[in-house]
């Protein structure tokens, strides 16, 4: 087969084969995105060997390159071992040791894990998947506004019933990780590239990037990015003619499977295939002035598809119960530090977390640390393949997502310069202020690593082409993408052991109080600061309904009832607002009848049969500031300290009293 101008033997496709036959339509823009033979044909040497009739096996590869995928050699075995590997080397931490958790992002944690066992409970009792009142009862959680992960939790239930959901967490990350270096290797090998050394570059890159790495600490959903390859190879076979029926919706599938696992990454797909599709239509309308309707033909099918499976799903996500209006205020200010794009990551080993954490606004958030070095070779290649248009328009890809990542106000090293970025006049337009604008910078990794994997043909193809520059070129295509890529080799993820569950809960204790009636009242109500309850209830499958939540809620604001913006927390109640100022270091106000009022409304609000303390700091205080509300002493059982509240709850003639009225 002919690759940039080379064949199969190495040599000069000018001098030993017959000319390539006439591409179609398809062809032509795949051996301008795959193959790059612009220029290696043209310095390659001219053979004087006799030009010879190429083989039917070479012929039958370039009428029907999709075969390709049914091949399978060792190469190819390697390869996937190698992302199985470093999934497995970076979550080793998680599954070493099982009773730790990640420990920049255990919040995060705990809300997945809790998803785990949502989808465990709609595939064995068939729950309506998209809402829940399992946790923030009774206001529930809107699961499809909440990254409810279904597309994973559904097929991973057995897991999570066999094993729980922390050890389904593990699955999840770990094969998220692998599937997308095995899903970006095929489609690079298979419709990129001819080269499986080129692929695996390009792959590992993809999947093994330092915002990866970052989002690993908490975020499984975020890298599961698996089916992006897919969406961009069928996206670009939409240009087929007479198969827009077929191809759109094939497309469409792999649309909807996306959405279900995190409608963010989907649109920022989208938004980049949108860019390149459309300024590499404009640059081929006048040589391909069909290919422009079969694409559209294709893409409309794709998209009446993914609508009408979607509709009902998105319009529970914008306008069901607990449905929010974009994320909060300050979120959305969250934008990628100029610094940060030659820096390194603290989850790489030329890491420096304490510049890191100046740079970004958490662990999990460090999207564009690439490096002096991977942004040198990044321009490099740009300007070494320039003669393709669609490097060109991949490169404007790449410095786009850049440019709405530095969100509304651009930092340099942490310094507000008061320039305003593109996410000024974006940051309030509907769907786009439910996106974290440093996000777009993560988004720059496939663009970068198809370019990583092209170049690396590139320069093998160079190589064959001319054997008197084989050394110099070696060396300076290893030198080049190991001074790039050495330094952002990922540590392991980091961890720390897990608040152990009491015994209240892993021995079934809390079934004498708890019916499907009730919930149980930690205290504090879990937030984003206080996850534990929320992995407590997802080890009881669900079973156990809790008060309070870590997870994206609309403001109830009794001063600002239109404000729908997001919260991460359950609205404030009077009594978890007094334990919550106990913990963080103020005295115990004064306990009246006023606070006891309150706190018996809460209880009722709540549905409470049980009110829990778990051991934690400053828990003495806060046992004291509950019994003074509730009038009686908790009593120790199964590793917490229990009130039976149920009696006040359920009783509508109950009042709280106390020691200044009796």
């Amino acid at each position: 087969m002919t690759i940039t101008g080379i064949d199969s033997t190495g040599q000069s496709a000018g001098g030993n084969v017959l000319p390539p036959r006439q591409s179609t339509d398809t062809e032509d823009l795949d051996a301008e995105l795959l193959a790059l033979d612009t220029d290696v044909a043209t310095t390659a040497p001219v053979s004087v060997v006799p030009a010879v009739k190429a083989a039917p096996e070479q012929e039958r590869e370039l009428v029907e390159p999709a075969r390709r995928w049914r091949w399978l050699n060792w190469r190819d075995v390697l390869a996937i071992a190698t992302f199985i590997a470093v999934a497995l080397y970076l979550t080793s931490p998680l599954w070493l040791n099982l009773d730790h958790e990640s420990l920049d992002d255990p919040q995060d944690q705990a809300f997945f894990e809790w998803m785990l066992a949502h989808g465990a409970r709609v595939f064995t009792d068939g729950v309506y998947p998209f809402f829940s009142d399992r946790m923030n009862y009774p206001d529930g959680v809107n699961m499809m506004a909440n990254t409810s992960v279904l597309a994973v939790s559904l097929p991973l239930a057995p897991v999570t019933l066999l094993f729980g959901p922390h050890v389904a967490y593990n699955v999840f990350l770990t094969l998220a990780l692998a599937f997308t270096g095995i899903s970006w290797y095929f489609v690079l090998s298979r419709q990129f590239v001819s080269s499986r050394l080129a692929a695996w570059v390009g792959a590992l890159f993809c999947t093994f990037a330092p915002s990866m790495v970052a989002h690993a600490g908490g975020h499984p959903n975020i890298v599961s990015q698996f089916l992006v390859p897919l969406i961009i190879w069928r996206t670009l076979r939409l240009r087929e003619a007479g198969r827009a029926l077929r191809n759109g919706l094939i497309l469409g599938g792999l649309l909807i499977w996306q959405a279900f696992i995190n409608l963010e990454i989907l649109f920022m797909t989208a938004v980049g295939l949108g860019f390149f599709c459309a300024i590499m239509g404009l640059v081929r309308r006048k040589r391909f002035p069909g290919e422009a309707r079969g694409f559209m033909r294709g893409l409309l099918v794709a998209g009446s598809v993914s609508l009408a499976v979607l509709a009902y799903p998105l319009s529970v996500q914008f306008f069901g119960p607990q449905s929010y209006q974009g994320l909060p205020q300050f979120v959305r200010n969250f934008g990628s530090d100029l610094g940060s794009f030659t820096a390194y990551s603290s989850r790489s080993v030329a890491g420096n977390s304490v510049l890191a954490e100046r740079l970004a606004q958490n662990p999990q958030e460090e999207n564009a640390f690439f490096g002096w070095g991977l942004v040198i070779l990044f321009f490099g290649l740009i300007v070494w393949m320039r003669r393709t248009a669609a490097v060109l328009v991949l490169g404007g890809v790449a410095l786009l997502f850049a440019a709405m990542s530095l969100g509304p106000r651009i930092f340099l090293n942490g310094i507000n310069t008061g320039v305003p970025g593109i996410w000024a006049v974006l940051h309030s337009v509907p769907v786009l202020n439910s996106a974290v604008p440093t996000r777009w910078a993560m988004a720059i990794a496939p663009a970068v690593g198809i370019l990583l994997a092209l170049g690396v043909q590139r320069a093998i193809a160079l190589v064959k082409a001319q054997p008197s520059a084989r050394g110099p070129v070696r060396v300076a295509m290893i030198t080049a993408v190991a001074m790039a890529l050495v330094p952002l080799v990922p540590t392991p993820l980091a961890t720390k052991k897990m608040v152990p569950t009491p015994e209240f809960v892993t021995s079934g204790t809390w079934k004498q109080y708890v019916d499907d009636n009730h919930t149980v009242v930690s205290l504090p109500l879990p937030d984003s600061g206080n996850p534990d309850a929320i992995r407590w209830s997802a080890l009881t499958g669900q079973e156990m309904r809790i008060a309070g939540a870590y997870a994206l809620l609309p403001n109830q604001n009794p001063l600002n009832p239109t404000d729908r913006t997001a919260i991460f927390s359950p609205p404030w109640r009077p009594t978890n607002g007094l334990i919550i100022s106990v913990k963080q270091g103020n005295p115990i106000p004064e306990i009246t009848d006023i606070r006891r009022e309150m706190t018996l409304a809460d209880l009722r609000y709540w549905k409470a049969a049980v009110v829990m303390l778990t051991p934690q700091v400053r828990d003495s205080e806060m046992l004291r500031a509950m019994s003074e509300l509730l009038g009686f002493e908790p009593t120790w059982t199964g590793g917490a300290w229990i009130w039976d509240v149920r009696k006040l709850v359920d009783d509508p003639n109950a009042v709280l009293t106390g020691p200044d009225i009796d």
